[in-house]
């Protein structure tokens, strides 16, 4: 039996604009999920995945990944494991496909090369999803905090580390699923009714991730934290933020936050604060009475790897 383990992602900053060709800053989490795989001979694939809400990914990451690289199997035996809830809106079907895909590499001596993996993954999840730009693909592909612009056209690794150099980042969850699939399409029809409107949007959060980029790259912690504030600025125009995450946020705002953003599609999930380390008690505190759950993770973990 062999086991791998893919991390999940949060997103810094590039929501929505990064699904029209914009960069984003999106980073690997330690929450991670894990694939165990071995073959068998009565001609079977049988999966256990009882922390996945469901088991299309990994069972079309079985045939995207047996028909792209040419794998001839007798059976298949799976088990996937999580500890992190599919709720969080980590990127759980992402990373379960990417470990799906990487395991059944290493079952069948298969060398197949980063870029090789998050191709064969992004196209699993588009072919079920229909959209996406594959940032939670690339996170749990390569780990890491990165610039990401759709399809992997760009991919860099950033160097930032928000675990130490005296800040943290604070996730609170909302306590709300989003689906983040209807969330992109709502955000797609608002744009075919107001094009001129919402493109101005996106390009203005495209400005915003170069400008934390740079910033970042400089630990300006203080700077990337406004920026942030603008970008969540621009989510609420798009109509993806929500009370309850609007009140999670501005309570980290008054606790002393740098920043303060919803992470993801919006309507639920999680939301994010950028702060110093003297304020992490007492920003997570605000996020408490404003009624999120407090999520302890590490950022710019490493990518999908064998375990065992």
């Amino acid at each position: 039996m062999t086991t791998v383990s893919a991390p999940g992602k949060l997103m810094l900053m590039g929501e929505h604009a990064v699904v029209y060709g914009y960069p984003c800053i999106v980073t690997a989490v330690s929450e991670r999920l894990q694939v165990s795989m071995e073959e068998t001979t009565d001609g079977n694939i049988t999966i256990d995945a009882p922390q996945v809400k469901n088991t299309r990914f990994v069972n079309q990451a079985i045939i995207d990944g047996t028909n792209t690289w040419n794998i001839l199997h007798k059976g298949l035996r799976i088990k996937t494991q999580s500890n992190f809830s599919n709720c969080y809106g980590f990127g759980s079907s992402s990373a379960v496909t990417v470990a799906t895909l990487f395991a059944l590499a290493q079952v069948f001596r298969n060398n197949v090369t980063q870029k090789q993996l998050f191709d064969t993954a992004y196209k699993t999840v588009l072919s079920i999803q229909g959209v996406g730009s594959g940032f939670d693909v690339a996170a749990a592909t390569y780990g890491k905090t990165l610039l990401y612009i759709k399809g992997g056209s760009t991919l860099d690794e950033l160097p930032w580390n928000l675990n130490t150099n005296g800040v943290s980042l604070v996730v609170g969850y909302s306590g709300v699923k989003a689906d983040t699939t209807i969330i992109v399409k709502e955000v797609a029809k608002k744009r075919e009714e107001q094009l001129e409107r919402v493109d101005r949007i996106f390009e203005a959060i495209g400005k915003l991730v170069v400008q934390a980029k740079e910033a970042g790259d400089k630990n300006d912690w203080e700077t990337v934290g406004k920026l942030m504030n603008f970008n969540q600025e621009y989510l609420r125009d798009l109509g993806v933020s929500t009370e309850k995450l609007d009140a999670m946020i501005l309570g980290a705002m008054k606790a002393g936050a740098y920043g303060a953003k919803l992470s993801g599609a919006g309507g639920g999930d999680c939301v994010i604060a950028l702060v110093s380390k003297g304020k992490k008690e007492t920003v997570e505190q605000a996020i408490t009475q404003s009624g999120g759950t407090i999520v302890s993770v590490q950022t710019g973990t490493e990518g999908v790897m064998v375990t065992e």
